[in-house]
């Protein structure tokens, strides 16, 4: 069985296959093109988990999210080990389950001491099905309803506040709630003014921003909730937006945070917990190089060490809620490729099964993506093809330039990195079904996502009686 270096045997220079030594001196998962037990084996396929991609794909169909099991846990562990290394106080790594949400992924993240951040009620119950304690589950939102906040009440979730409107309402629902009989412990989001190089779609730390409080409101925000004894602030959380390579904005959160921290005292609020919110980038083509999780929890944690001692305060509980780069790395999605149209001198492209109904990335964020013919994995790279989905919808592309070696109908083409935002942001555009799901480990494969019928796409339609 081959090692694969960068995404195959594609010739890229640098070394993305992982290795099993993953200490603070080596590379960390979100480092990789590839999951961590990716191999080529002797028929020169790929396979990952154990599972040959191309027999996974006669066994489940096409197109397939694949999530490898190892990678995930091996990725919440280095969190844990990192924090472990660096920080004095209590820690929480949280998963940002936004990135993908399910029971699955949530049972695991759990199984490995996390807690999740949800951002809906629909997010909350998964959790709470998936077995995990309400204790560690923090709702977010910016625009959250009364029954998700009620929900959360009710099964003793935190509440990461994001507006007056909701703080108001919090209150009445703590003063007419009989199933409430401590205060409603809450975290302030607030804007920290931070700018950091990503997509302005995923950039939230700036003032410009829909989430959070403006930090000019911090007293009168504090000064409110200590006049309303349904309310216990607990912490304070901020976040500066996703896919970040740099480490210096991050340095620049946990000062500001400390900052506001130590004025909490003033109000005789029992502010205990500081979260720094996520937004560690991965790799997704060699081009791509992110921090490793060591050096992020690193620097995170001096920066918040440093302003603590600075302002003679205590080390507050430190939570921080990785969502991409937990599971990006971990899943791959395999496509069947289909028909083939050349435009000469300008491109050819190749299309796959599937599209921007299972990844919105690219025609929404001009995501950019690293591609393997998983059935053919030692054949040189010899093209630059377009790969393209099969929607009604010119921009449906999945890749503009992809290197690949010379393809064929029935070929499996497999995108890397699709862990993050692929299936949670997925659609039924067009009426395609989404593709199943399956989670693989030591050679074992199981759905953990059925893939939608036909008769799931109209199993909520209704035909009024006077149309039939």
């Amino acid at each position: 069985m081959g090692s694969i270096n960068a995404v195959g045997v594609q010739n890229s220079g640098r070394r993305y296959l992982p290795t099993m030594d993953q200490g603070a001196e080596g590379r960390s998962p979100n480092q990789y093109l590839v999951p961590l037990t990716t191999r080529v084996n002797s028929r020169d396929c790929l396979e990952v988990g154990g599972c040959d991609v191309t027999e996974l794909i006669q066994q489940f169909g096409s197109p397939l999210y694949i999530l490898d099991e190892e990678t995930l846990r091996a990725t919440c562990r280095q969190y844990q080990a990192a924090f472990q290394r660096h920080y004095l106080g209590q820690y929480q790594v949280l998963y940002a389950s936004k990135a993908w949400n399910c029971l699955a992924v949530c049972a695991i993240v759990h199984s490995e001491g996390l807690g999740i951040d949800i951002v809906s009620g629909g997010e909350l119950f998964t959790a709470l099905q998936a077995g995990v304690s309400p204790g560690k589950l923090y709702l977010h939102g910016n625009n959250k309803s009364e029954e998700e906040l009620r929900l959360a009440i009710e099964n003793g979730c935190k509440i990461v506040v994001d507006n007056w409107h909701e703080l108001k309402t919090l209150v009445d629902l703590g003063g007419d709630n009989p199933n409430i009989q401590n205060p409603i412990r809450i975290l302030i989001r607030l804007t920290p003014g931070i700018e950091c190089h990503t997509h302005e779609y995923i950039r939230t730390g700036h003032l410009d921003s829909k989430f959070g409080f403006d930090p000019n409101e911090l007293d009168a925000v504090f000064r409110f909730i200590s006049q309303h004894p349904q309310l216990e602030c607990c912490g304070l959380h901020a976040h500066i937006g996703s896919q970040i390579f740099e480490l210096q904005p991050h340095s620049d959160l946990g000062t500001v945070m400390v900052q506001w921290f130590s004025k909490a005292a003033q109000y005789g609020l029992p502010v205990q917990e500081l979260n720094i919110g996520g937004g560690l980038g991965i790799c997704y083509t060699e081009a791509d190089d992110p921090p490793s999780i060591d050096a992020w929890v690193q620097v995170v944690s001096q920066a918040i060490t440093s302003a603590c001692q600075e302002n003679q305060i205590p080390l507050p509980k430190l939570l921080c809620e990785p969502g991409r780069s937990l599971i990006g790395t971990a899943c791959v999605t395999a496509y069947t490729l289909g028909s083939q149209k050349t435009v000469p001198d300008i491109r050819t492209y190749v299309t796959v099964d599937g599209g921007m109904s299972d990844n919105p990335r690219p025609i929404t964020y001009q995501s950019v993506y690293r591609a393997v013919v998983a059935n053919r994995m030692s054949a040189p790279c010899t093209e630059t093809v377009t790969i393209a989905g099969k929607h009604c919808e010119s921009g449906d592309i999945l890749i503009k330039e992809a290197n690949l070696p010379k393809t064929e109908p029935s070929d499996i083409l497999v995108v890397l990195n699709t862990g993050a935002y692929n299936y949670s942001m997925a659609s039924n555009y067009n009426r395609l079904p989404r593709p199943a799901a399956v989670l693989v480990n030591q050679g074992e494969a199981n759905i953990i996502l059925q893939r939608e019928s036909y008769q799931d796409l109209i199993r909520q339609d209704c035909l009024p009686e006077r149309l039939r």
